[in-house]
């Protein structure tokens, strides 16, 4: 065969040209190339709709994180009067330095009544979380919006922080082994000291209710046990009393856990609970692990006579039970705090 760049030659079959030679040979790398971008065009919209799809997946997953299947919360019609929703940043050398998201409701009224002060319902995320969790699924403002036009509970400032340097970073509300990891004391000190500053609230331990999901709940009782007199109310919904040995947190040192088991060191501040006039309101699902450890934390309570209440609701360790059962937990968080 001719090369394409010949003169015109003649194979004894057929006449191959110049001009002939550039149809024999470009007509197959057309195709090749024809096919190519074929290809390309194909790969392309493969991908785009790859990318459409993965979107889709990602906002998915991000909205069932948000809400746990459940639609966005949403005030019901009768509902005339809302609170507000706001976040802070709160700065803590207990963690480094590092500012840390604080979420804080407001109660309806809150700014049309600038010479009332307010009770505050610390709220704690478990693991992992965030502490908008409080508001999209347990629907924590939505509730106390609904109660406080049902004339049932008080009006009270709900804070929410955000216990962790990550969504995925366990610290169990607990000052760890870790440097820069004081996560109690961010609480205990610097976040009530930045929201008694900031807002119109009863600066005393009769206004003031700590509770907790999950991990949070654990955190709760621990926290509140350890500064005795700073909460008038405790509240664990699904927690634990026994600290778990988490490496990275207690670094498996016994004296660092017996401190941080509420179970174990509840005799050690049971006068002053019951001096100061401490409510515990706690329950545990019957499907969960940590049911016995909260009946055994109930019987102890009972023993050193500190006023509290126990349920046992149905279900498991999830957010259907922490969703069904706040507005119980507010309304004893209402009940259990001083007037003021």
């Amino acid at each position: 065969m001719a090369a394409a760049n010949t003169g015109a030659q003649s194979n004894g079959r057929l006449r191959v040209g110049t001009s002939a030679g550039t149809a024999g040979v470009a007509g197959p790398r057309a195709s090749r190339r024809g096919r190519a971008l074929g290809w390309t065009a194909a790969l392309a919209a493969t991908a785009a709709a790859l990318s459409v799809g993965l979107v889709g997946i990602y906002r998915y997953l991000d909205n069932f994180w948000l809400y746990r299947g459940y639609p966005p919360p949403r005030d019901p019609a009768w509902v005339k009067n809302r609170g507000t929703a706001e976040t802070i940043a709160v700065r803590s050398a207990a963690v480094g330095g590092r500012s840390q998201q604080v979420i804080v409701y407001l109660p309806p009224g809150y700014s049309s009544q600038p010479k009332r002060r307010y009770p505050v319902f610390y709220l704690l995320h478990g693991s992992p979380g965030l502490p908008n969790a409080l508001l999209l699924t347990v629907k924590a403002g939505v509730v106390e919006d609904e109660l406080l036009a049902k004339h049932e509970i008080r009006p009270m400032i709900l804070v929410m922080p955000f216990g962790s340097s990550s969504r995925f970073t366990d610290t169990e509300w607990a000052n760890t082994v870790r440097r820069h990891s004081n996560w109690e004391t961010f609480l205990a000190r610097d976040v009530v000291r930045a929201i008694d500053a900031r807002y119109r609230t009863i600066r005393s331990p009769a206004g003031r209710a700590l509770a907790g999901l999950s991990e949070g709940g654990y955190g709760s009782l621990n926290v509140g046990l350890h500064h005795p007199g700073e909460f008038r109310v405790l509240e664990s919904w699904s927690g634990y009393q026994r600290a778990d040995n988490i490496l990275s947190v207690f670094g498996g040192k016994k004296k660092r856990l017996a401190y941080n088991s509420p179970e174990a060191y509840l005799p050690r501040v049971g006068r002053r609970l019951r001096k100061d006039r401490a409510y515990v309101w706690f329950y545990s699902s019957r499907g969960d692990r940590a049911l016995a450890q909260n009946a055994s934390f109930a019987h102890e309570l009972a023993r050193l006579r500190i006023r509290h209440s126990f349920l046992v609701v149905p279900g498991g360790h999830n957010w259907r039970a922490w969703r069904e059962n706040f507005p119980h937990a507010i309304l004893a968080a209402s009940e259990g705090l001083d007037r003021g």
